[in-house]
């Protein structure tokens, strides 16, 4: 309501002011349900996120005989696999995965890979052009259980075992698969797998992964999951228990999956008693130390040893092999268990791998256990390779070299660290919390890296992660949309596969618990996706509807702009107005008005006109003046203080307390130029130096998207407002986020400011304490 004495009626709220557009294009979509996007809940999945009351998986249980020849570098494998049907359909054909047939000369990856004479900027990317290693699997026998030969097709990386008669629901069935291939070197192919040779010693590192056939998921989202493996998009496996036999050159050091079975055959004495001994230390204990590893490496044996191990109930199977390797362990006192955290790695890691990754890998442990569950095994591995970071149950491959004189740069330290803490985590997600890397690598990366970033918060205080902080995201988020992709897209059709899959993500999931959700709600929700789904295989449905039902809180606004769609934050104040309460008494708005009247600019002619026109028509002739004349339309009349008082004597109690209380009402007007909706985080500054902060959830968009007003109320006059001044909501322009308009420098000047001209200052100053 408004009437001639103010807008009493209005600046009493604090309502939201909407622009009045209509247009569906405005206001569809951001708050809408994502009823369309996910799939029906049913009893295998229910609408809470949770598994179903008749959820189910398939098992797989393999057997293997291993053997690496490092003269021939070939690795050669006898395997049994035990499959569990319990799904409740009948299985015509079994699928097998044959990841190292991208390594094939036919291989598809070869094929798609785009290649443009602008990319071609050094030798190696030109040699790899002329790639024509044989690396595929040579299957040389597919049989059953009793050796009767089983009909097979090989599609590419993957091979249909094609049964005599259906397997049923609750049944098993056992096959046997002999095959070899060539080990591919890893120096210039940035493989997962593969040896790296050390040309002062003439000795090969070996890290061998995706390595054995290896089945398919069945389950009812995918049915088989048999989208061949193109490089990008990684995994999705069935849990099952593994004894692994590998046998490799007797001085050899062997890391892997599991649990090693035959300890006193393959250590000395000594070995054995360290390793005892690292079980109950909660600090570093070598087991073979670094003179021990480099006797292995001059004395080369040519006599073999079989290590066995035996894993239980996990989705893969990878380990690591050497004669080079230094090995230390301690161990990790979790709630409910204790595990043995170990590092394998040659002398070139040294020193920072013997300070470090141990002890890395005992922190990511307590730290992921604490926003997850108890780790669940017996051991975790951190190797040490060129490189490379990759993951698998247990054991992960980690770069991170120093230089000729020993020494290391910052990046290569916090590098190094943050890898580990990032392949150690992958034990979480996927390899227990089991999602399908071949469809959606954010479900696992991402949850990964949002989880390192929290891990190496508690390592060291300001370590400067490189994600997770939401203004880290921002520049990708601003970048052309040609380039972008949505995160729920699939692995292999990733525009900017790190920031994509990782970064955004991980920002994504940071935001929510920093400014959406709150840590205490977002963290019991997180907690519980995790441990209603660890050893089992949820689908991005299930993490949006466990986040939602254990928080309490509608996040299908948050899901769609995040990662469903390319939008980017960019929301700024488009003016700021100033409205005080003023009933206008007539007489005092009568001064005020002649006082603002007597210092309005007057315009040039009327100045000039005052000598120019010596005497005007009325100043000649007083006798023509009539009422107008005299009439100041500035003065107040009997009538306007009689209206005035009337409404005076109308008004309640509590309206004339607020009248006494005087105080200063914004309108600040919000205009959303990048399209994400997002809280508005303020801060006001005052003029008596004191600054207030509102937090304003991100709903006030509801009804539009794109503009809104809000009125706030304060006692004090407002100095300056900034939007998002704790940088947590990703927002790509801050030049529009201040009022008064301040400047801000540009990414670019931050950039340069921010530059660190010595790259490696340790070097440095070895070299200042040598003179």
């Amino acid at each position: 309501m408004m009437n001639k004495f103010g807008t009493i009626g209005i600046l009493l709220s604090s309502a939201i002011w909407l622009n009045a557009q209509t247009s569906d294009n405005i206001n569809r979509n951001k708050f809408k349900q994502l009823k369309s996007e996910l799939a029906t809940p049913t009893a295998y999945r229910n609408a809470a996120g949770s598994p179903g009351h008749e959820y189910y998986q398939n098992l797989a249980n393999y057997l293997m005989d291993i053997e690496l020849d490092e003269e021939k570098q070939t690795l050669t494998g006898k395997e049994t696999i035990t499959y569990k049907n319990n799904s409740p359909d009948q299985l015509s054909y079994l699928w097998v995965q044959l990841d190292q047939n991208i390594r094939s000369k036919t291989s598809d990856s070869k094929k798609i890979r785009n290649s443009n004479f602008d990319r071609l900027t050094s030798i190696g990317q030109l040699s790899s052009l002329h790639n024509d290693f044989d690396g595929g699997f040579k299957i040389e026998r597919v049989a059953d259980a009793s050796g009767k030969k089983i009909d097979y097709t090989i599609n590419k990386t993957m091979m249909r075992i094609e049964l005599q008669k259906p397997l049923a629901p609750g049944k098993s069935f056992t096959f046997k698969i002999d095959w070899w291939y060539n080990i591919n070197r890893r120096t210039g192919f940035g493989t997962r797998s593969g040896y790296e040779f050390f040309e002062s010693d003439s000795n090969s590192l070996y890290g061998i992964a995706q390595f054995y056939p290896r089945m398919c998921v069945y389950n009812e989202t995918e049915g088989w999951q048999n989208k061949q493996f193109l490089g990008r998009g990684e995994f999705a496996l069935p849990f099952g228990d593994f004894q692994v036999n590998i046998t490799v050159p007797a001085d050899h050091i062997v890391a892997s999956t599991g649990k090693l079975q035959n300890g006193s055959k393959v250590l000395s004495k000594n070995q054995l008693n360290r390793l005892n001994k690292a079980k109950k230390s909660d600090s570093p204990i070598f087991i073979v130390t670094k003179d021990e590893a480099a006797a292995n490496a001059k004395d080369k044996s040519n006599k073999k040893k079989t290590w066995t191990f035996k894993a239980k109930n996990v989705r893969d199977f990878a380990f690591a092999s050497s004669r080079k390797f230094i090995w230390d362990a301690q161990n990790v006192k979790l709630n409910s268990k204790n595990v043995l955290a170990m590092s394998f790695y040659p002398d070139e890691g040294n020193p920072i791998w013997q300070r470090y990754s141990t002890r890395a890998v005992a922190h990511t442990l307590r730290c992921y256990s604490k926003y997850t569950f108890d780790y669940p095994y017996p051991v975790a591995i951190s190797v040490n390779m060129a490189k490379i970071g990759m993951e698998y149950p247990m054991i992960c491959f980690n770069f991170g070299r120093v230089e000729s004189d020993s020494t290391y740069s910052a990046k290569t330290k916090y590098g190094m660290i943050s890898v580990i803490i990032h392949e150690v985590g992958h034990n979480y997600f996927p390899m227990i919390v089991n999602s399908d890397e071949r469809q959606w690598t954010w479900m696992d990366e991402g949850l990964n890296t949002f989880l390192q970033y929290l891990t190496e918060q508690e390592w060291e205080r300001n370590y400067p992660s490189r994600r997770g902080p939401a203004h880290k995201i921002a520049d990708y988020m601003a970048g052309s949309k040609d380039f972008i992709s949505p995160i729920m897209t699939n692995s292999e059709s990733i525009h900017q596969f790190g920031n994509n899959a990782y970064g955004k993500p991980a920002t994504a999931l940071n935001i929510l618990r920093e400014t959406v959700m709150g840590r205490e709600l977002f963290d019991y929700a997180f907690k519980q996706y995790a441990q209603q789904w660890m050893f089992k295989h949820p689908t991005p449905a299930d993490f949006f509807r466990v986040m939602e039902d254990a928080s309490g809180i509608d996040l299908d606004w948050f899901w769609r702009g995040w990662f469903y769609s390319t939008d980017h934050v960019d929301i700024g104040i488009k003016d700021v107005k100033l409205f005080s309460i003023d009933l206008e008494n007539p007489k005092n708005k009568s001064d005020k008005l002649k006082e603002e009247h007597s210092q309005s600019p007057v315009h040039v002619g009327q100045t000039r006109n005052k000598t120019a026109i010596p005497e005007t028509v009325m100043e000649r002739h007083p006798e023509l003046r009539d009422f107008y004349n005299k009439f100041d339309p500035l003065d107040a009349t009997i009538l306007d203080q009689k209206e005035y008082e009337e409404y005076v004597a109308k008004l309640t109690e509590g309206e004339r307390k607020l009248l006494e209380k005087g105080g200063n009402y914004y309108q600040i007007d919000f205009e959303n130029v990048g399209g994400l909706v997002m809280p508005l985080i303020l801060e006001f500054s005052f003029e008596d130096g004191t600054k207030q902060e509102q937090r304003i959830p991100a709903e006030i968009w509801k009804l539009n998207n794109f503009k809104v007003s809000k009125i706030f109320f304060f006692d004090k006059k407002i100095a300056s407002i900034s939007l998002d001044p704790h940088l947590e909501t990703a927002d790509t322009d801050f030049s529009n986020n201040h009022w008064p308009r301040k400047h801000v420098p540009s990414r670019f000047e931050l950039f340069k400011a921010n530059q660190n001209p010595e790259d490696n200052p340790m070097r440095r100053a070895k070299r200042i304490l040598k003179k």
